[in-house]
């Protein structure tokens, strides 16, 4: 007589966890100088795009940026089978504390993702935590989760580690394309409809949301960790994808493109920014560019100001051309001040990211001063060359790390000595803060 096999589906509780804030200070720490310490608030949009893909499952979103000591009393009246924990680099040993909470609250499978699990998952090889999703996990991880609601072992899943002996994460790397986006299947927003008015945008009190309009970026800049993503492709969502999610939030004015290149690919940004321009949504957008693509596509920038462009983040980095040869920027300072100029003429508000090294002198900081005063950046957003695990930069500068305390990779804190003497740097870097921000405008 032949049997068949019947899976049995169980519908499963999921938690998934955005991590407290979790970063150390040293110039607070050690000398007292307390504007420096960054505070991240947003909505968990990684989050939201998984519970999307998990609408047959019950979901729940706990943002502990928002309620940082709910974890505990989640647990007892959500009672999960999985909880699901991402991250940033300076979230990762809050990451592996919050596995072990789980752990020691019960038998929930732990499952964690993210940046800096897709740029080193062995660090997350530990007892507390289950399975380790390497890259995008919209697909991989609803591919995971069908494996265990079915009872199944789990089969070898691209992208999936499972947590097992030895010191190493194992797993067939994932060979990314577009049906990693699952274009078809819309982010869950409405799972933080509670932390809504949490999430503004502060230098103008607005209520802000997040929508990706593509994941990954072609270029290899030493110190990004982006391609740890999609292992170096570039994948843009459909048009209708991003006005479909763009309209799942109507209340919302202001709306950020969380990606880490909106117009890498001019052809498919083109044909976006003339389909929000036609759909008259009422928005305001907030995108990164690169400084080159505003100098060879100005019509492109124009196009998305009609569209409703009201700032950009552009990747300025350094004020000389060694300094960008050194991080394989593939850009020039000259190429920077005239896309300045471009964007000023066009009226679009320039939000600027600058890096001080470690190895600043006075004289450096004061050319940074001189160059950010001179051109007029509406809002300057500095940051300290930081050698972030997985990146060519960590693997260049690994012998000079003297601190290696994760909680500290906030990019404000000097990882590696300092030319100058420690206090000095920090003291000159707070005051540079203070000067781009006083006048900052968005």
């Amino acid at each position: 007589m032949l049997r068949l096999k019947v899976a049995i589906v169980k519908k499963m509780k999921i938690l998934l966890i955005n991590p407290p804030n979790s970063g150390r200070s040293i110039p607070e720490e050690e000398y007292g100088i307390d504007t420096i310490k960054p505070i991240f608030r947003g909505e968990p949009l990684a989050l939201e795009v998984l519970a999307g893909n998990l609408r047959d499952h019950e979901v729940m979103i706990l943002d502990l940026k928002v309620e940082p000591a709910a974890l505990a009393a989640t647990l007892a009246a959500f009672g999960p089978d999985l909880v699901g924990i991402t991250g940033m680099t300076c979230e990762a040993n809050t990451m592996v504390a919050l596995a072990r909470e789980v752990k020691e609250w019960g038998q929930a499978l732990v499952v964690v993702g993210g940046i800096h699990a897709s740029n080193d998952p062995d660090f997350f090889h530990q007892p507390a935590i289950d399975y380790i999703v390497v890259g995008l996990g919209k697909a991989s991880f609803r591919e995971l989760i069908t494996a265990l609601e079915q009872g199944e072992e789990i089969a070898d899943i691209p992208g999936i580690c499972k947590v097992g002996p030895g010191d190493t994460a194992q797993y067939t790397p994932r060979q990314f394309s577009m049906a990693d986006l699952v274009d078809d299947v819309a982010p869950a927003y409405e799972l933080v409809q509670r932390y809504r008015d949490q999430y503004i945008l502060t230098s103008l009190q607005l209520d802000m949301g997040f929508v990706a309009t593509a994941f990954g970026c072609p270029f290899r800049c030493n110190f990004c960790c982006i391609k740890g993503l999609t292992n170096g492709l570039y994948l843009s969502h459909s048009i209708a994808t991003v006005l479909r999610d763009i309209a799942l939030l109507p209340d919302i004015p202001v709306i950020r493109l969380l990606d880490a290149n909106t117009f890498a690919n001019v052809e498919h940004a083109t044909r976006l920014g003339l389909a929000l321009k036609e759909a008259d949504l009422h928005k305001q957008f907030l995108a990164d560019v690169r400084s080159d693509t505003v100098v060879n596509h100005p019509e492109l920038m124009v196009l998305w100001k009609q569209a409703g462009l009201r700032a950009v983040i552009v990747g300025f980095e350094e004020v000389d051309d060694s300094s960008l040869s050194a991080m394989n920027k593939v850009n020039s300072v000259a190429v920077n001040s005239e896309a300045i100029k471009i964007l000023h003429d066009i009226g679009i508000t320039i939000i600027g990211d600058f890096i001080v090294s470690p190895s600043y002198k006075d004289s450096d900081f004061d050319r940074l001063e001189r160059y950010i005063g001179n051109h007029q950046i509406d809002l300057p957003m500095i940051t300290v060359l930081t050698p972030l695990p997985g990146t060519p930069l960590y693997r260049d500068m690994q012998a000079d790390i003297r601190i290696h305390n994760l909680d500290y990779y906030t990019l404000t804190n000097a990882v590696t000595a300092t030319l100058l003497p420690e206090k000095d740097f920090y003291k000159r870097y707070a005051s540079l803060l203070e000067m781009s921000h006083r006048g900052a405008r968005l």
